[in-house]
């Protein structure tokens, strides 16, 4: 139906595909997203029975060596293969057994930007076989195993003969949350990470921050978001919230990556932090108002170290965002003392070496603590000094894939972000959009290339909170999923795409995510929750 370019495709034909999913239906037993590397199925099935079936551990992994993670994710899939059971003291018999295997037991740690998400999955008469290097590829290919087992119309369970091979395309795979602008109760939170895992997106990138509101509860700065969130007591989120929002992060194996944004989008942290903010000024007198962080003086940096320390030791991934986007000069502009300093400093009316001084010891910082920064691509783009930047994401929209080849030439590591913000509201059916980016198609070479580590999904919270959170993310957010997992070439037509969008929808709806319609239809199971 389609060529390599998948702009060969056109509507006509699009449409007639369409019609032609909705008339006929899907093979359930090959909906699989997103889409395995190698994927080699059969019409052979097997019937599965929730009394019957268990899962078991081989190699590492034993009576004295158990995996608190996968422990935890047997109850939680065996409840999506078998809705309405529950996989404590049910198994009476095993008839069919899917036996994990480790190639390195590695159950007590926390998913990085290193980790192995590799798996093998075989099954076939009786039992299958789930070989990965590490707990975190297992977690995949348990969600891939979930996503094959199907009902028939008289409601039993089936899986077919299969064979599977399977990696990323991109170790980083993220979805941005924005709880500054509006509030997102930590169960909105957590229902975000379940999907996540659905779609095996592995970082949760937490804008934590901004101007709005500050609720993040700090245990050293606690005026922070007494005096800087909607309310103290009801929109923050205590040390606790954010253990518990790491901890079930981890069991899906999603890393949790904090930004705290600086210079600019700091109008919340001024109300409970004084001197922190540059003074505004109208001619020669303070306005009253305030604009980005000072970075002319002492106590900033000091402020900061003891911040992002307190940061650091809560938030145990070697990442950190800082930010640095969309700084507004106009405020230091106005500050007699801030163009004092930069006369003093040499760099004359130029205010982003001002940005790049406060930046690069800021940067500076996170290495003392041991930790590696990532930026917004303002940072690269108006800053000579670039050797002290790790990780540049790019947002801006236009040309991204030049500014991805400008940032790999440079050296340095990218995430792109501009194809994918979805928090503009939009018809379901532009998921092709997100669908047909190709990160990788600029001109340069296979080290350079390398240096693309993933995507990010953006969800900013201007006009987004709890009430329309999922159904704005989901499936949309999916179809960048597959983009940032699968193999370009066989993923590279949306008409071959959308029926297995589709049942994953559907899938979605079952599993208690409120998933956007992609298209007239119905689903088998649709959506009861409230």
């Amino acid at each position: 139906m389609c060529s390599v370019n998948p702009g060969h495709c056109t509507l006509i034909k699009y449409i007639f595909l369409l019609l032609i999913i909705i008339h006929l239906g899907l093979n359930t037993a090959e909906s699989v997203w997103p889409l395995p590397q190698i994927f080699i199925p059969s019409p052979e099935r097997y019937q599965l029975k929730p009394q019957s079936f268990s899962f078991g551990y081989r190699r590492y992994l034993d009576t004295k060596h158990s995996c608190s993670v996968l422990d935890a994710a047997f109850k939680r899939y065996f409840s999506i293969l078998f809705p309405g059971y529950s996989y404590a003291n049910l198994i009476t018999f095993s008839v069919f057994t899917l036996t994990i295997s480790l190639d390195r037991h590695d159950c007590e740690g926390y998913p990085n930007q290193d980790s192995s998400e590799r798996y093998k999955l075989s099954v076939f008469a009786g039992q299958a076989s789930l070989n990965a290097e590490t707990v975190w590829g297992s977690l995949r290919g348990l969600e891939t195993f979930s996503q094959l087992v199907y009902q028939d119309d008289l409601g039993s369970y089936y899986i077919n003969k299969t064979e599977i091979e399977d990696y990323p395309q991109f170790n980083y795979r993220g979805i941005l949350l924005d709880t500054s602008r509006h509030y997102l109760p930590v169960q909105a939170i957590l229902k975000t990470l379940d999907a996540m895992a659905y779609s095996k997106f592995n970082v949760f990138h937490w804008h934590l921050v901004d101007d709005p509101s500050f609720p993040y509860q700090s245990h050293k700065f606690p005026d922070l978001s007494n005096k800087g969130a909607f309310h103290p007591v009801t929109h923050v989120y205590t040390q606790s919230d954010v253990r518990r929002v790491i901890s079930y992060a981890r069991m899906r194996g999603i890393r949790v990556l904090p930004e705290f944004d600086s210079p600019g989008h700091t109008k919340s942290w001024g109300k409970g932090q004084s001197e922190l903010l540059t003074p505004c000024y109208r001619g020669a007198t303070p306005s009253g108002t305030f604009g980005p962080v000072n970075p002319t003086l002492p106590s900033t940096y000091q402020f900061m170290l003891s911040l992002l320390k307190e940061v650091a030791s809560v938030f145990p991934d070697p990442y950190i965002h800082l930010g640095g986007d969309e700084v507004d000069f106009s405020c230091w502009r106005s500050n007699p003392y801030i163009r004092a300093f930069m006369h003093k400093m040499g760099f004359g009316l130029d205010f982003s070496k001002l940005e790049a001084f406060y930046i690069e010891k800021i940067v500076n910082i996170t290495s003392i603590l041991r930790k590696t920064s990532i930026v917004w691509q303002d940072v690269f783009d108006y800053h000579e000094r670039r050797k002290f930047l790790s990780v540049v994401e790019v947002w801006k929209q236009g040309c991204y894939l030049c500014e991805v080849r400008r940032v790999v030439k440079a050296g340095l590591r990218v995430i792109l972000a501009s194809p994918w913000y979805l928090d503009q509201p939009g018809p379901t059916h532009n998921w092709a959009r997100y669908y047909n980016v190709w990160p990788l198609a600029f001109k340069g070479t296979e080290k350079q290339k390398s240096l693309v580590i993933g995507g990010e999904v953006c969800m900013w919270g201007e006009y987004v909170d709890a009430t329309n959170l999922s159904p704005r993310l989901w499936p949309r957010a999916s179809a960048a999923a597959e983009r940032l997992w699968s193999n370009e070439r066989q993923t590279s037509c949306v008409e071959r795409a959308f029926p297995r969008l589709q049942e994953f929808r559907c899938k979605l709806l079952r599993r208690g995510i409120q998933a956007e319609p992609l298209y007239v239809g119905h689903c088998k199971h649709e959506y009861q929750s409230v």
